[in-house]
């Protein structure tokens, strides 16, 4: 184990490379991403929140705990009505690792079971890591396994994790997720577009990890794919401090399940391709609808525009307003429909 998640949450299926790769600027790296370079194959230098920043995070974190989770309750209990008492939660590393522990969690304590928990690496255009697959199913039946993440923007890893199945006949490709705007998962908490708040931060609310690395001169044929343990970060860590304040708000009692299905999934990517239209973009791989993916776009890429719902939303996109006038990225109201914000990457040519 590496990491500050503690062992008996989380299995993590990852092999530390810890001081074996040179974190890149985000310019330097977006250039090399739209050149041709894989993204998987660079690790960027880890963003330094302002203070004015944190306290954005602390009162997100504050506000949307509740509807966390509601929406984790909501999950686990359609998990255990699928898969029942020998569920396996792998969840998908990095964003989905706090959500997969808050699942276990919630299951553990409502049904008094021990609910198997591990985390892997998925890699859009690369795939999953089938040695951390071969290594749950040589413990678990193929039909107990359960993915997770934490919500869905494109669908882009749910794409990639049908693909990866195709290998796995036997295992359902069906995600879990806690927000759901582009309706294209199996399972999730809810179709809204809420701010889960570990999406405001990387590492150090991540377990102090990386995302994951796949290069072949760092994992090898039979190793699982990399990450990095930012243990220079450890006073920063607020891994726990996310998970404890959910769970503070834990309900167990039953809960409906209402299907919307005013909205769908093609309606979604149709709201997406008209954004590119909108703006001149070619490269749909540059347009990152909903919250999460939007404040990934400013925590971690070179941003362009940010298109929000509204303009004077403080209260679902106030971390959003606060790092888009940090980055110097222009606000602009846009009539989104499935989601609440959606970030625009800067395309290079451009400069």
């Amino acid at each position: 184990m590496f990491g500050s998640y503690k062992s008996e949450d989380v299995t993590i299926l990852l092999k530390d490379i810890t001081g074996q790769v040179q974190p890149q600027s985000t310019e330097e790296r977006e250039k090399l991403i739209q050149g041709g370079r894989h993204y998987c194959e660079m690790l960027p230098i880890e963003y330094e929140p302002s203070e004015q920043y944190m306290k954005s995070f602390f009162a997100a974190l504050d506000m949307y705990s509740g509807i966390t989770a509601e929406a984790v309750g909501r999950l686990g209990q359609l998990i255990y009505k699928d898969k029942g008492e020998k569920a396996v939660l792998v969840s998908l590393a990095r964003a989905g690792t706090s959500v997969g522990v808050l699942l276990k969690h919630y299951m553990d304590r409502k049904y008094g079971i021990n609910v198997a928990h591990y985390t892997i690496s998925i890699i859009r255009g690369r795939g999953i890591d089938k040695n951390a697959m071969d290594y749950i199913l040589s413990r678990h039946e193929p039909e107990d396994i359960q993915f997770i993440d934490g919500w869905t923007g494109k669908g882009a890893i749910t794409r990639q994790l049908e693909e990866a199945m195709l290998d796995y006949p036997q295992v359902s490709a069906g995600l879990g997720v806690l927000s759901d705007p582009a309706y294209i998962s199996e399972k999730c908490g809810t179709h809204d577009d809420f701010l889960i708040a570990s999406s405001c931060l990387n590492s150090t609310v991540s377990g102090l990890l990386s995302r994951t690395f796949l290069r072949s001169d760092i994992i090898g044929e039979k190793d699982f794919h990399g990450a990095v343990f930012y243990k220079e970060l450890a006073n920063k860590d607020l891994t726990y401090k996310f998970i404890d304040t959910v769970e503070e708000h834990f309900d167990f009692g039953d809960y409906a399940f209402a299907e919307n299905t005013a909205l769908t999934s093609a309606d979604s990517m149709a709201e997406v391709k008209a954004i590119c239209a909108d703006f001149g973009i070619s490269d749909i791989n540059l347009v990152k609808p909903s919250i999460g993916e939007a404040t990934r776009v400013l925590l971690r890429r070179l941003p362009w525009k940010m298109l929000v719902h509204s303009l004077d939303d403080h209260e679902h996109l106030g971390h959003l307003y606060q790092l888009a006038e940090e980055k110097g990225c222009e606000l602009i109201e846009y009539p989104l429909k499935h989601y609440r914000a959606c970030g625009l990457i800067k395309q290079m040519a451009d400069n």
